[in-house]
Protein backbone atom coordinates (compact mmCIF):
# COMPACT_ATOMS: atom_id res chain seq x y z
CA UNK A 1 0.00 0.00 0.00
CA UNK A 2 1.34 3.12 -1.48
CA UNK A 3 -0.07 6.22 -0.57
CA UNK A 4 0.89 10.34 -1.71
CA UNK A 5 -0.40 13.20 -0.09
CA UNK A 6 -0.03 16.11 -1.86
CA UNK A 7 0.19 19.63 -0.22
CA UNK A 8 1.87 17.16 2.44
CA UNK A 9 3.69 20.58 4.22
CA UNK A 10 0.02 22.71 4.28
CA UNK A 11 -2.15 22.49 7.36
CA UNK A 12 -4.50 20.40 6.40
CA UNK A 13 -2.04 18.16 4.56
CA UNK A 14 0.13 18.02 7.93
CA UNK A 15 -2.93 16.89 10.01
CA UNK A 16 -4.02 13.86 7.34
CA UNK A 17 -0.26 12.59 7.60
CA UNK A 18 -0.09 12.82 11.38
CA UNK A 19 -3.15 10.77 11.04
CA UNK A 20 -2.25 8.06 8.74
CA UNK A 21 1.03 7.57 10.50
CA UNK A 22 -0.57 6.87 13.45
CA UNK A 23 -2.85 4.06 12.39
CA UNK A 24 -0.53 2.87 9.64
CA UNK A 25 -3.23 1.68 7.66
CA UNK A 26 -5.30 2.33 4.74
CA UNK A 27 -8.56 0.68 3.19
CA UNK A 28 -7.62 -2.36 6.06
CA UNK A 29 -4.02 -2.51 4.90
CA UNK A 30 -0.74 -1.74 5.81
CA UNK A 31 0.95 1.42 4.74
CA UNK A 32 4.04 0.34 3.05
CA UNK A 33 4.86 4.07 1.72
CA UNK A 34 3.78 7.18 2.70
CA UNK A 35 4.86 9.63 0.10
CA UNK A 36 4.60 13.75 1.23
CA UNK A 37 4.61 15.58 -1.75
CA UNK A 38 4.81 20.16 -1.69
CA UNK A 39 6.91 22.17 -2.74
CA UNK A 40 8.89 22.66 0.19
CA UNK A 41 9.66 20.41 3.08
CA UNK A 42 7.46 21.05 6.30
CA UNK A 43 9.44 23.05 8.94
CA UNK A 44 10.67 20.63 11.15
CA UNK A 45 8.44 18.22 10.34
CA UNK A 46 8.72 14.90 12.44
CA UNK A 47 7.09 13.01 9.43
CA UNK A 48 10.09 13.48 7.29
CA UNK A 49 11.67 11.25 9.85
CA UNK A 50 9.48 8.58 9.96
CA UNK A 51 10.51 5.34 7.99
CA UNK A 52 7.41 4.69 6.30
CA UNK A 53 8.16 8.13 4.51
CA UNK A 54 9.30 9.58 1.55
CA UNK A 55 9.25 12.86 1.01
CA UNK A 56 9.13 14.60 -2.98
CA UNK A 57 9.90 18.04 -2.95
CA UNK A 58 9.01 20.77 -6.16
CA UNK A 59 6.41 21.56 -8.34
CA UNK A 60 4.08 18.41 -8.63
CA UNK A 61 3.75 18.77 -12.42
CA UNK A 62 7.78 18.18 -12.50
CA UNK A 63 7.55 15.59 -9.78
CA UNK A 64 4.89 13.08 -10.86
CA UNK A 65 7.88 10.59 -12.93
CA UNK A 66 9.20 10.53 -8.83
CA UNK A 67 5.95 9.79 -7.49
CA UNK A 68 4.66 7.36 -9.47
CA UNK A 69 8.13 6.05 -10.08
CA UNK A 70 6.23 2.90 -8.10
CA UNK A 71 2.69 1.67 -8.37
CA UNK A 72 0.51 4.31 -6.30
CA UNK A 73 -2.59 2.41 -3.93
CA UNK A 74 -4.19 5.86 -3.08
CA UNK A 75 -3.67 10.42 -3.18
CA UNK A 76 -5.17 12.32 -1.16
CA UNK A 77 -5.06 15.35 -3.64
CA UNK A 78 -5.13 18.72 -1.10
CA UNK A 79 -2.35 20.65 -3.37
CA UNK A 80 -4.11 23.96 -4.09
CA UNK A 81 -3.85 27.80 -4.46
CA UNK A 82 -6.54 29.20 -2.45
CA UNK A 83 -9.71 31.50 -2.77
CA UNK A 84 -7.92 34.71 -2.74
CA UNK A 85 -4.70 34.34 -4.52
CA UNK A 86 -6.97 32.72 -7.01
CA UNK A 87 -8.96 35.62 -7.14
CA UNK A 88 -5.82 37.62 -7.96
CA UNK A 89 -4.42 35.98 -10.53
CA UNK A 90 -6.06 33.64 -12.93
CA UNK A 91 -3.20 31.55 -14.61
CA UNK A 92 -1.69 30.69 -11.18
CA UNK A 93 -5.18 29.81 -9.85
CA UNK A 94 -5.45 27.56 -13.43
CA UNK A 95 -2.07 26.45 -13.22
CA UNK A 96 -2.06 25.14 -9.78
CA UNK A 97 -5.56 23.98 -9.61
CA UNK A 98 -6.60 22.68 -12.78
CA UNK A 99 -3.58 21.56 -14.44
CA UNK A 100 -2.04 20.42 -11.62
CA UNK A 101 -4.90 18.17 -11.34
CA UNK A 102 -5.25 17.04 -14.85
CA UNK A 103 -1.18 16.11 -15.16
CA UNK A 104 -2.19 13.98 -11.91
CA UNK A 105 -4.71 12.26 -13.55
CA UNK A 106 -2.84 11.92 -16.50
CA UNK A 107 -0.18 9.78 -14.67
CA UNK A 108 -2.91 7.61 -12.54
CA UNK A 109 -4.45 6.94 -16.05
CA UNK A 110 -0.96 6.08 -16.78
CA UNK A 111 -0.23 3.88 -14.67
CA UNK A 112 -3.90 1.66 -14.87
CA UNK A 113 -3.34 1.46 -18.63
CA UNK A 114 -0.23 0.01 -18.31
CA UNK A 115 -1.61 -2.74 -15.97
CA UNK A 116 -1.02 -1.13 -12.78
CA UNK A 117 -3.03 -0.23 -10.29
CA UNK A 118 -6.02 2.28 -10.36
CA UNK A 119 -5.74 4.26 -8.07
CA UNK A 120 -7.99 5.63 -4.95
CA UNK A 121 -7.90 9.42 -5.39
CA UNK A 122 -9.75 11.58 -2.72
CA UNK A 123 -9.77 15.11 -3.84
CA UNK A 124 -10.36 18.31 -1.48
CA UNK A 125 -12.87 20.50 -2.92
CA UNK A 126 -14.55 23.40 -1.58
CA UNK A 127 -18.28 24.67 -0.75
CA UNK A 128 -16.58 27.34 -2.84
CA UNK A 129 -18.18 25.63 -6.31
CA UNK A 130 -21.77 26.82 -5.30
CA UNK A 131 -22.28 30.90 -5.32
CA UNK A 132 -25.50 33.28 -5.64
CA UNK A 133 -26.95 34.06 -9.12
CA UNK A 134 -29.96 35.91 -9.78
CA UNK A 135 -30.99 34.07 -12.08
CA UNK A 136 -30.93 31.26 -9.94
CA UNK A 137 -30.92 32.08 -6.10
CA UNK A 138 -29.49 29.42 -3.39
CA UNK A 139 -32.45 27.57 -2.02
CA UNK A 140 -32.23 28.11 2.11
CA UNK A 141 -30.68 24.70 2.38
CA UNK A 142 -27.85 23.26 0.27
CA UNK A 143 -27.25 19.79 -0.41
CA UNK A 144 -25.39 17.88 -3.28
CA UNK A 145 -28.13 18.03 -5.42
CA UNK A 146 -27.98 21.90 -5.88
CA UNK A 147 -26.32 23.17 -8.90
CA UNK A 148 -22.73 24.37 -8.35
CA UNK A 149 -22.73 27.72 -9.85
CA UNK A 150 -19.51 29.69 -8.14
CA UNK A 151 -18.68 33.39 -8.13
CA UNK A 152 -14.67 33.20 -7.98
CA UNK A 153 -12.17 31.99 -9.69
CA UNK A 154 -11.10 29.50 -7.08
CA UNK A 155 -14.51 27.72 -7.08
CA UNK A 156 -14.65 27.37 -10.61
CA UNK A 157 -11.22 25.73 -11.10
CA UNK A 158 -12.46 23.36 -8.31
CA UNK A 159 -15.36 22.46 -9.90
CA UNK A 160 -13.73 21.73 -13.19
CA UNK A 161 -11.18 19.18 -11.40
CA UNK A 162 -14.63 17.31 -9.60
CA UNK A 163 -15.78 17.09 -13.38
CA UNK A 164 -12.38 15.92 -14.63
CA UNK A 165 -12.40 13.28 -11.70
CA UNK A 166 -15.75 12.17 -11.88
CA UNK A 167 -14.98 11.47 -15.88
CA UNK A 168 -11.90 9.50 -14.62
CA UNK A 169 -13.39 7.81 -12.73
CA UNK A 170 -16.27 6.80 -14.91
CA UNK A 171 -13.84 5.22 -17.64
CA UNK A 172 -11.88 3.91 -15.09
CA UNK A 173 -9.09 5.55 -14.70
CA UNK A 174 -8.85 6.18 -11.29
CA UNK A 175 -11.71 5.56 -7.78
CA UNK A 176 -12.56 9.82 -7.67
CA UNK A 177 -14.08 10.80 -4.64
CA UNK A 178 -14.28 14.06 -3.83
CA UNK A 179 -15.03 16.06 -0.61
CA UNK A 180 -16.44 19.30 -0.63
CA UNK A 181 -14.67 21.05 2.55
CA UNK A 182 -16.74 23.63 4.64
CA UNK A 183 -14.37 26.17 5.84
CA UNK A 184 -11.46 25.08 8.13
CA UNK A 185 -11.59 27.07 11.78
CA UNK A 186 -9.48 27.48 13.75
CA UNK A 187 -6.61 27.14 12.01
CA UNK A 188 -3.18 27.90 13.98
CA UNK A 189 -0.14 29.70 12.73
CA UNK A 190 0.36 32.57 10.31
CA UNK A 191 -3.12 33.88 7.92
CA UNK A 192 -2.89 32.40 4.87
CA UNK A 193 -4.32 33.92 1.55
CA UNK A 194 -7.71 32.60 1.16
CA UNK A 195 -10.65 34.94 1.15
CA UNK A 196 -11.91 32.89 4.72
CA UNK A 197 -8.83 33.20 6.69
CA UNK A 198 -10.06 35.95 8.88
CA UNK A 199 -12.43 33.23 10.20
CA UNK A 200 -9.96 32.00 12.08
CA UNK A 201 -7.40 35.02 12.78
CA UNK A 202 -10.48 36.83 14.29
CA UNK A 203 -10.04 33.66 17.22
CA UNK A 204 -6.77 32.92 17.04
CA UNK A 205 -5.36 36.40 16.99
CA UNK A 206 -7.03 37.80 20.20
CA UNK A 207 -6.70 34.53 22.09
CA UNK A 208 -2.71 35.14 21.78
CA UNK A 209 -3.39 38.83 23.07
CA UNK A 210 -2.86 40.35 19.72
CA UNK A 211 -5.04 42.47 17.20
CA UNK A 212 -7.60 41.25 14.42
CA UNK A 213 -10.01 42.63 11.41
CA UNK A 214 -13.01 41.32 10.51
CA UNK A 215 -13.54 41.90 7.05
CA UNK A 216 -16.95 41.42 6.76
CA UNK A 217 -20.38 42.29 8.92
CA UNK A 218 -20.77 40.09 11.89
CA UNK A 219 -24.40 39.21 10.66
CA UNK A 220 -22.59 37.01 8.14
CA UNK A 221 -23.29 33.40 8.26
CA UNK A 222 -20.82 30.88 7.43
CA UNK A 223 -20.36 27.31 7.85
CA UNK A 224 -17.29 26.00 9.42
CA UNK A 225 -15.60 22.61 10.45
CA UNK A 226 -12.62 21.82 12.37
CA UNK A 227 -9.48 20.35 11.30
CA UNK A 228 -10.25 17.63 13.62
CA UNK A 229 -13.51 16.71 11.47
CA UNK A 230 -12.50 17.65 8.48
CA UNK A 231 -9.00 15.61 8.48
CA UNK A 232 -11.87 12.42 9.90
CA UNK A 233 -14.16 13.23 6.81
CA UNK A 234 -11.75 13.06 4.51
CA UNK A 235 -10.20 9.58 5.75
CA UNK A 236 -13.50 8.15 5.91
CA UNK A 237 -14.78 9.24 2.70
CA UNK A 238 -11.49 7.38 1.52
CA UNK A 239 -12.57 4.26 3.62
CA UNK A 240 -15.86 4.15 2.78
CA UNK A 241 -16.92 1.21 0.23
CA UNK A 242 -18.89 1.74 -2.72
CA UNK A 243 -22.80 0.74 -2.71
CA UNK A 244 -26.08 1.75 -1.00
CA UNK A 245 -26.71 1.98 2.43
CA UNK A 246 -25.65 3.30 5.60
CA UNK A 247 -21.46 3.62 5.83
CA UNK A 248 -21.45 3.62 2.37
CA UNK A 249 -20.45 5.52 -1.04
CA UNK A 250 -23.39 6.09 -3.25
CA UNK A 251 -22.55 6.78 -7.15
CA UNK A 252 -19.92 9.12 -7.46
CA UNK A 253 -21.68 12.39 -6.56
CA UNK A 254 -19.40 15.07 -4.11
CA UNK A 255 -19.91 14.54 -0.77
CA UNK A 256 -20.21 17.81 1.32
CA UNK A 257 -18.97 17.09 4.58
CA UNK A 258 -20.53 18.36 7.65
CA UNK A 259 -21.00 21.96 8.21
CA UNK A 260 -21.58 24.16 11.59
CA UNK A 261 -23.44 27.16 10.52
CA UNK A 262 -22.21 30.31 12.93
CA UNK A 263 -22.48 33.80 12.54
CA UNK A 264 -19.19 35.73 12.88
CA UNK A 265 -20.96 37.50 15.61
CA UNK A 266 -21.39 33.75 17.35
CA UNK A 267 -17.30 33.47 16.82
CA UNK A 268 -16.88 36.97 18.55
CA UNK A 269 -18.77 36.00 21.19
CA UNK A 270 -17.42 32.59 21.78
CA UNK A 271 -14.27 34.63 22.27
CA UNK A 272 -15.42 36.71 24.88
CA UNK A 273 -16.77 33.86 26.49
CA UNK A 274 -14.00 32.09 26.78
CA UNK A 275 -11.03 35.06 26.81
CA UNK A 276 -13.04 37.63 28.22
CA UNK A 277 -13.79 41.66 27.12
CA UNK A 278 -10.18 42.36 26.90
CA UNK A 279 -9.43 39.76 24.17
CA UNK A 280 -12.55 40.63 22.29
CA UNK A 281 -11.96 43.72 21.94
CA UNK A 282 -8.94 43.44 20.24
CA UNK A 283 -10.68 42.66 16.67
CA UNK A 284 -11.72 45.67 14.86
CA UNK A 285 -14.61 45.01 11.92
CA UNK A 286 -13.28 46.73 8.71
CA UNK A 287 -15.68 45.90 5.87
CA UNK A 288 -13.73 45.03 2.85
CA UNK A 289 -16.36 44.50 -0.27
CA UNK A 290 -13.76 42.15 -2.18
CA UNK A 291 -13.89 39.25 0.45
CA UNK A 292 -17.15 40.08 1.57
CA UNK A 293 -18.10 39.03 -2.23
CA UNK A 294 -16.16 35.91 -2.21
CA UNK A 295 -17.29 34.65 1.39
CA UNK A 296 -20.66 36.26 1.39
CA UNK A 297 -21.21 34.07 -2.15
CA UNK A 298 -20.81 30.95 -0.07
CA UNK A 299 -23.61 29.15 1.38
CA UNK A 300 -23.98 28.52 4.98
CA UNK A 301 -26.62 26.02 6.06
CA UNK A 302 -26.29 22.43 4.36
CA UNK A 303 -28.13 19.32 4.43
CA UNK A 304 -25.63 16.76 5.94
CA UNK A 305 -27.64 13.74 5.06
CA UNK A 306 -25.26 12.44 2.57
CA UNK A 307 -21.97 12.45 4.89
CA UNK A 308 -24.13 11.08 7.92
CA UNK A 309 -25.03 8.59 6.02
CA UNK A 310 -21.07 7.79 6.43
CA UNK A 311 -21.15 8.36 9.97
CA UNK A 312 -19.58 12.13 9.75
CA UNK A 313 -21.44 14.72 11.88
CA UNK A 314 -20.51 18.07 11.99
CA UNK A 315 -18.83 19.89 15.23
CA UNK A 316 -21.62 20.34 18.04
CA UNK A 317 -20.91 24.26 18.28
CA UNK A 318 -18.42 27.33 18.21
CA UNK A 319 -17.35 26.81 21.53
CA UNK A 320 -16.12 23.16 20.75
CA UNK A 321 -13.91 25.01 17.58
CA UNK A 322 -12.48 27.26 20.50
CA UNK A 323 -11.79 24.43 22.68
CA UNK A 324 -10.80 22.28 19.98
CA UNK A 325 -7.94 24.56 18.89
CA UNK A 326 -6.70 25.24 22.24
CA UNK A 327 -6.29 21.55 23.10
CA UNK A 328 -4.14 21.60 20.13
CA UNK A 329 -2.12 24.13 21.24
CA UNK A 330 -0.96 22.93 24.35
CA UNK A 331 1.59 21.34 25.71
CA UNK A 332 1.05 17.32 25.54
CA UNK A 333 0.78 17.23 29.64
CA UNK A 334 -1.83 19.89 29.41
CA UNK A 335 -4.16 18.81 26.74
CA UNK A 336 -4.47 15.46 28.76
Amino acid sequence: MRVVVTGASGFLGGRLTGALLRTRTLRGAPIDRLVLADRMAPPGSPAAADPLVEVVRGDLTDRLDDVFARPVDAVFHLAAAVSAECEADFDLGMRANVDTTRALLDAARAQSRDGGPVPLLVFASSIAVYGVDPALPLPPVVSETTPPLPRSSYGTQKLVCEHLIADCTRRGFVDGRVARLMTVAVRPGRPNAAASGFLSSIVREPLAGLPATCPVSPDLRVALASPRRTVQGLLRIAEAERGTGPGRLEGHVPVNLPGLTVSVADLLATVREVAGDRAADLVTVAPDPAVEAIVGSWPAVFDNTRATALGLDPDPSPLSLVQDYLADQAPPEESR
